[in-house]
């Protein structure tokens, strides 16, 4: 598995939050509504700002997208990390992690970890004191995977409206 640095706004991860977004409104809980995605923009997740990424799986993936085979490479996942507001208490440096989705075919293989310790070491060499991020509970291995990545349940910090349950992980001190 390699992790591959794109443009947000680029066909690739275009394509990749498509699905993203399909798969969540199919599956949003009725009682609170219609999901309401947002595609993000370049500026939140190009370094040091933040960063996208593109899980690619098999061997001979490269880090620019190519493999040794010419077959061209396989995103099988993404996600990404952007700077937002440093805690109004504290004044940690924080990142937020966004959009981390996996196609059925990587789930329960332990690819959702492995992109989400990648997007924490990014986040550190970004400087950031801390990550942040907001999910819905009807995403329940989504949760279990924060939980048990050091994850904490926190009280809201943005009023994103798809979202239910809100974590932090100190990344320093």
């Amino acid at each position: 598995m390699q992790f591959r640095a794109v443009p947000v706004s680029g066909q690739e991860a275009n394509g990749m939050l498509t699905m993203y977004f399909a798969e969540r409104a199919a599956g949003f809980p009725a009682e609170q509504g219609e999901y309401r995605p947002t595609f993000p923009v370049d500026a939140a997740f190009t370094p040091p700002d933040g960063v996208f990424l593109i899980v690619d799986d098999g061997p001979g993936a490269a880090d620019d997208g190519s493999r040794a085979d010419g077959s061209g490479a396989t995103g099988i996942g993404c996600g990404g990390i952007r700077r937002i507001e440093p805690d109004p208490a504290t004044g940690l440096v924080r990142f937020e992690v966004k959009h981390l989705w996996l196609t059925d075919a990587a789930r329960g293989r332990g690819t959702g970890r492995a992109l989400l310790v990648e997007l924490e070491r990014r986040a550190r060499e970004f400087g950031a004191d801390a990550l942040v991020l907001d999910t819905n509970a009807s995403l329940a291995a989504a949760g279990g995977l924060y939980r048990s990545s050091g994850f904490v349940e926190i009280a809201p910090y943005n009023d994103n409206p798809n979202a239910t349950t809100w974590y932090a992980k100190r990344l320093t001190g």
